[in-house]
């Protein structure tokens, strides 16, 4: 009865799987989802064989992820079944489909959802940890530190890395961000995963980032990248031959043709704005430097940028003392000052006074010890 229900299940899965190859989505989705809902897999073989229905609900929402535009529906069936395994009392499988959840919600960008769904998990899993170690005896307590020491799964592992590199990239260390992004790259490669990609997107950023666009071509045209060009890697590319060349219009155009390839990404939409904004001071000091006055409107000419936004900008390069001038407001002129030279009056003055008080100090302490001396205390 179990052999039949299995070969059943399977012969299912692969028709299902075979739709969904000839870009058949709703009859695999359909197909997939009456798998889940069958009976058989949800009461009777999960009798007989716990694991192997385990291993197969799993399989099936995780094959959800091939077919395009349905992660409401894996929302809404990894919720049916962590119900049906919360009713049935698999905790484990409860557990892991909870945390599926959570990336669900995750990637459908559903931030404060999923805040609120992962508390309960991690204080069950929590527990669940403390439990384990602390209501053991001692060789109990040595193979639970065993078992940590063994490592992940490799796509765990390559997710890891890649949290790693994200967490690096916003701490602006983009050379040790880099390793991790590598590391995960070669760890989603080496397991035909799709997130390869995103890896080396967020590769060649950071190279961007080093000031190192020239290493983008060299890594693009490499065995292991050749195989994922496309859009992404060419939006990169463009990108990089923008930084390169510090032109700003050509790096607004690259923005502008790659719209859904950057503002899709968080994380590649934060540090392409720290970019830009870095480049376009780096525009306007070159553009003001052979000038001691010169007027706004000509600046946001050069730049191909509105006038207010220029002078905005401007201001702000003077507050953070990126040059030295004023705004002449009035006249919508900028004003440009020498480099002042630094007056070391004030250091000087300071450092012969902590001189002035270590040399009273030694006399103080000398004249006390002469009285002591004397006996005249």
């Amino acid at each position: 009865m179990l052999a039949a229900t299995q070969t059943t299940n399977t012969d299912r899965i692969q028709h299902a799987s075979a739709l969904n190859d000839a870009k058949n989505t709703e009859q695999a989705i359909l197909a997939y989802q009456s798998v889940l809902n069958e009976p058989s897999t949800n009461d009777q073989v999960l009798r007989e064989q716990k694991v192997a229905l385990i291993h197969l609900v799993r399989s099936l929402i995780d094959m959800f992820n091939e077919i395009p535009d349905c992660l409401s529906l894996q929302i809404e069936v990894c919720k049916e079944h962590i119900d049906w395994a919360n009713d049935d009392k698999r905790i484990f499988l409860k557990q892991s489909l909870e945390t599926r959840w959570v990336a669900l919600y995750l990637d459908n960008k559903m931030y404060h959802e999923s805040l609120g769904l992962i508390s309960q998990p991690l204080k069950e899993l929590k527990r669940l940890d403390d439990k384990m170690v602390f209501g053991g005896s001692g060789p109990d307590i040595s193979s639970n530190i065993s078992q940590c020491d063994l490592l992940p799964p490799p796509l765990l592992q390559a997710a890891l890395d890649m949290q790693s590199g994200i967490l690096h990239s916003e701490e602006k260390d983009y050379k040790t961000a880099y390793s991790y992004f590598y590391e995960a790259f070669e760890g989603y490669s080496s397991q035909e995963d799709a997130k390869a990609v995103l890896a080396l997107k967020y590769m060649l950023l950071c190279k961007i980032m080093l000031n190192l666009a020239e290493d983008v071509h060299s890594i693009i045209n490499g065995k292991a990248a050749l195989r994922y060009a496309g859009h992404d890697i060419e939006a990169m590319k463009a990108i990089a031959t923008a930084h390169q060349n510090r032109n700003l219009q050509e790096f607004e155009s690259a923005l502008a043709r790659y719209t859904q390839e950057f503002n899709n990404d968080p994380i590649i939409r934060t540090q392409l704005a720290a970019l830009y904004d870095t480049l376009l001071e780096q525009n306007l000091v070159r553009i003001i430097e052979p000038f001691s006055r010169v007027e706004i409107a000509h600046i946001a000419d050069m730049v191909k940028l509105p006038a207010p936004q220029v002078e905005q900008k401007l201001s702000q390069m003077i507050l953070n003392k990126a040059f030295h001038g004023i705004l002449d407001q009035g006249a919508g002129c900028l004003i440009i000052f020498d480099e002042p030279e630094e007056d070391k009056t004030y250091e000087t003055a300071i450092d012969t006074l902590k001189q002035v008080d270590k040399v009273v100090s030694s006399l103080y302490q000398k004249a006390r010890q002469v009285i002591l001396d004397s006996g005249w205390i």
